[in-house]
């Protein structure tokens, strides 16, 4: 049985992104067409304090999320492409850029598709542990890109009854929480893994 096999590359779109659309031959010999977001591989860190136990979020407006949901903003995890850079220098870069967070030590995850039925992007996944001292910067992003970012530091006991009330919706941050749980369940003790009640009042800081 032949394999299948690409025939055809067409530019749909150049723009931030490029859409192409791809021409497939298939084993039966029939042929398709998918279009496809075609992206840079990108990365992301998950900062943890071992001593506060806390992590570092980002808020911030997704268009695609305003346009199915209505509401104009997302919780998330520091990501970004890698724009020729390798995975541990984007982290670090976005980590001070969007965070204002200085990263020393990196844990990979590994590394994973984002969406493999529409997009190229592949994305690299990292914890690192930071500091109070390592919080030299404001953050918020870079104005020539139209960013707009509210840098979150969270409790670990908040950000689990996050997680359970479903205030969390992005995979790769889940992804990121949940492998922080795994490798660092000291970070969790005492933490019950249901409940809001186990939250502080006051939520994120």
């Amino acid at each position: 049985m032949t394999a299948y096999r690409i025939t055809k590359v067409e530019t749909l779109f150049e723009g931030w992104r490029r859409l192409i659309r791809l021409t497939v031959k298939m084993p039966d010999g029939r042929t398709m067409a998918r279009e496809v977001l075609n992206s840079g591989d990108a990365a992301a860190v998950l900062p943890y304090d071992p001593q506060a136990r806390t992590v570092i979020l980002i808020r911030q407006f997704r268009a695609p999320v305003m346009h199915v949901e209505g509401h104009p903003d997302f919780l998330e995890a520091v990501a970004g492409l890698l724009d020729g850079d390798e995975p541990e220098a984007c982290a670090r870069r976005e980590s001070m850029e969007e965070a204002g967070l200085r990263i020393g030590t990196l844990e990979p995850v590994g590394l994973f598709w984002t969406a493999p039925g529409i997009t190229t992007e592949r994305l690299h996944l990292f914890l690192a542990p930071y500091a109070a001292s390592d919080r030299v910067a404001e953050g918020g992003g870079l104005a020539d890109e139209h960013e707009d970012i509210e840098v979150q530091e969270v409790r670990i006991d908040a950000l689990v009854s996050m997680m359970d009330q479903g205030a969390i919706a992005d995979m790769k941050t889940l992804a990121l929480i949940q492998t922080l749980r795994l490798r660092h369940p000291e970070l969790f003790e005492g933490v019950r893994g249901s409940g809001a009640s186990h939250a502080s009042a006051d939520g994120p800081r």
